[in-house]
Parts: structure tokens; C-alpha cells; sequence
């Protein structure tokens, strides 16, 4: 029994993974827009101290920019919003599709020949170059240097 449960439990949330419910609040939760687009009234339109419109035109002109804003962006995302998520879905589903079959599988047979080449070059390394080091130092462990300070 206990059994059957987990294994509807796995089942349920292999299914949430994709139909998992949104926050509705809070739409930016890993901040990825928060440097771009916080732009406020106070952020493109002030009047510097001694240069003041009247009271009515400054509340307007809030409201307006607010507003038109708000409606604005609500408007284009709802016209473009589900087009471009489309888009922005295949986009990321053809760079997942290119990286799962061509772009590691390429890397990984690279890794492989690399592999062979290295075992190859390793062996010529050893093979010549290690008995002329060895020589060059016994040579040169003869080699002393001694300092003297004349004056």
C-alpha cells in the first residue's frame, strides 16, 4: 500500500513539473528584470527646485504617463505576449534539441580521440625526451656557483 502511494506521489509530481501553478504575485521571483525596467514617473520626468508647472499639470502628467504605461505594456502583452512566447518556447527548445544532440555528443567523442592522441604523445615523451633531461641534469648537477663579494 504504502508502496502504491509513492508511486502515484512520482506520478503526480512528474505531472506538476510541467502544469505546476504560477504565482500570480510575485512574477519575477529569481529578479532577472529588476535592473531594466523600473522606470517610474520620478525616474524620466522632474522638475528641478524654482521650475515648477502647475499642480494640475504635474498630477495630469503622473497619471497620464502611469497610466499609459500600465495600459500600454498590458495591451502589447496581450497582443504579442503569446506570439512571442511561442517563439522565445521553440527558440530555447531548438537550443536544448542542438545541445543534447549535437553540441555534447561532439564534445564527448572529441574527449574520446583526444584520449588516444594523449597516450600516444605522452608515450613520445617519455620515451625521447625523458632520457635527454635525465643526461642534461647529471651533467649539470656537477655544477657549482659560488658567490664572492671583492672588494
Amino acid at each position: 500500500m504504502a508502496e502504491e502511494r509513492t508511486e502515484l506521489e512520482e506520478r503526480i509530481i512528474i505531472k506538476d513539473q510541467h502544469t505546476k501553478e504560477i504565482d500570480l504575485v510575485n512574477r519575477d521571483p529569481k529578479h532577472i528584470n529588476e535592473d531594466v525596467v523600473k522606470v517610474d514617473f520620478e525616474d524620466v520626468i522632474a522638475e528641478p527646485v524654482g521650475t515648477y508647472s502647475f499642480d494640475g499639470v504635474w498630477k495630469a502628467s503622473y497619471t497620464t504617463f502611469t497610466v499609459s504605461k500600465y495600459w500600454c505594456y498590458r495591451l502589447l502583452s496581450a497582443v504579442l505576449g503569446i506570439p512571442l512566447a511561442v517563439v522565445w518556447g521553440f527558440l530555447f527548445a531548438l537550443i536544448s534539441f542542438c545541445h543534447i544532440w549535437a553540441v555534447v555528443p561532439c564534445i564527448k567523442s572529441y574527449l574520446i580521440e583526444i584520449q588516444c592522441v594523449s597516450r600516444i604523445y605522452s608515450l613520445c615523451i617519455h620515451t625521447f625526451c625523458d632520457p635527454f633531461f635525465e643526461a642534461l641534469s647529471k651533467i649539470c648537477s656537477n655544477i657549482r656557483v659560488a658567490l664572492r663579494k671583492e672588494i
